[in-house]
């Protein structure tokens, strides 16, 4: 694969990070998380308007980019390719979003979920639109509640304690990073390789229901 001739010193530079990112190295993952992480979350935070969504969004495209680089295409920038991941995925979410207040909430196990950090967000939202559940919400609620923990349980352990920080523990990236001693790039370049983890999981054990 090779570079468009046509691409500027940055976008060459961005190629051979993705080219290194396609062989697995870790450190050209982090290296372009860092370089478009706040331009993303800023066109995202655009799009969405909410603090908390724009930067779960923000992990979620980066996620989805670093997930399939083999597709990655040399006629584009990387940065272009990007952003449009990023932009479809805030449009989806909105998408999502509009269907959602439509409906009534569902409590279904076996929905649809679009990303990890929906399971995790329904079930906080159910905990608090109900002060006294009937008995089959809280059966559904504590069945989603053990499902995740044993999922959580089947992560590498420096993935687990980085989704037991951030979704049980309620922590901020700032306050994940400073607790562990690592920087923040670090923390959410491995906290979106755990969620995408867990999102396979999910969808292993929908497709078995």
């Amino acid at each position: 694969m090779k570079a468009n001739p046509d691409f500027s010193d940055k976008a060459k530079r961005d190629f051979q990070l993705v080219e290194r990112a396609q062989d697995g190295d870790e450190q050209a993952f982090t290296q372009l998380l860092a370089t478009y992480r706040d331009s993303i979350y800023f066109m995202v935070l655009k799009m969405v308007r909410n603090k908390v969504d724009a930067e779960d969004l923000t992990i979620e495209a980066f996620g989805k980019a670093f997930r399939n680089i083999e597709q990655y295409s040399p006629d584009y920038a990387f940065s272009t390719w990007l952003f449009r991941i990023a932009s479809n995925n805030c449009i989806d979410f909105l998408r999502r979003k509009k269907i959602r207040q439509l409906n009534t909430v569902s409590t279904s196990a076996t929905e649809d979920e679009s990303s990890i950090s929906e399971v995790f967000a329904k079930e906080a939202t159910l905990a608090l639109k109900y002060d006294a559940p009937d008995p089959e919400e809280s059966i559904i609620m504590e069945q989603k509640h053990a499902m995740l923990r044993d999922m959580v349980a089947n992560l590498k352990p420096r993935y687990r304690q980085l989704v037991e920080l951030r979704y049980f523990d309620e922590l901020s990236y700032e306050e994940i990073a400073d607790k562990l001693q690592l920087p923040l790039g670090t923390v959410k370049a491995q906290l979106f390789r755990s969620r995408e983890l867990l999102y396979e999981m999910l969808k292993k054990r929908d497709s078995h229901i």
